[in-house]
């Protein structure tokens, strides 16, 4: 991710799937389509592979040999920021709460459609893209990509940012709906145009993972979970920054 001008065939994405012969059809779909795939199919070797190999999106399944993958996720986020995109039982909403929670940026319901897997993986590396093309923008005198709320600082093109000088470990999916709500401070957003804009997909009102982001994010900004000054909950209608906090 060095620069502006990555494309499809240098991204390198790890699947952790257990089950070899949908892990070997799922890794030939995506390298026809551009990307670079490699292959973990025990939980106990996951940590150790994404700590040396640092790929720039993991798909992780939920249940693995060895170790689980909620297990894999809570590890590896201390040492990884990349997406992580969880694979979980179709019907199963604590799994999916329970992998938000540990860090993952999205989930898939099972069985994998391999043109789903493929969009979500698009989505998600398409935003790091935007960071930094954001940074190649501002350079020019266009978009501002860094944001600040006066302790806080928010850099688009660096995905990053800062609470009192000290980085905020965030994911990659909690930086996204940061950064969505920060550049719209002042402003709702529902929970739909917040679904929407992170997952490119429609909001079926059953969904919390947004619920569950936003409790995340809120201590790690020094917002009160109890009492938000900084990201408040608007009964009915979403979310909203305070652009003065």
């Amino acid at each position: 991710m060095d620069g502006v001008e990555q494309t499809n065939e240098s991204w390198r994405i790890l699947i952790v799937e257990d089950d070899e012969r949908l892990a070997e059809l799922t890794r030939e779909y995506l390298e026809s389509n551009g990307l670079a795939v490699t292959l973990e199919t025990h939980g106990g070797q996951a940590v150790e592979r994404i700590r040396n190999e640092q790929p720039d999106l993991v798909v992780l399944d939920l249940m693995l040999p060895g170790e689980d993958g909620l297990s894999i996720c809570r590890r590896v986020r201390p040492f990884y920021q990349g997406p992580i995109i969880m694979l979980t039982a179709r019907t199963d909403d604590l799994d999916q709460v329970l992998g938000l929670e540990m860090g993952a940026d999205d989930y898939i319901g099972k069985p994998v459609k391999p043109r789903v897997l493929l969009a979500r993986i698009r989505a998600m590396l398409r935003r790091i893209t935007e960071g930094i093309q954001g940074g190649a923008d501002e350079a020019k005198g266009e978009e501002p990509v860094r944001l600040q709320f006066n302790d806080l600082v928010v850099d688009r093109s660096m995905r990053e940012a800062w609470l009192n000088d000290e980085s905020i470990d965030l994911t990659s999916a909690e930086f996204d709906l940061l950064w969505l709500l920060a550049s719209n401070a002042g402003r709702v957003l529902s929970r739909e145009e917040i679904f929407t804009a992170l997952r490119g997909i429609e909001y079926d009102g059953q969904d919390r993972s947004i619920d569950v982001r936003v409790s995340r994010i809120r201590p790690k900004i020094g917002d009160d979970p109890i009492h938000p000054r900084r990201i408040k909950t608007v009964r009915s209608k979403g979310y909203l920054f305070v652009k003065e906090a």
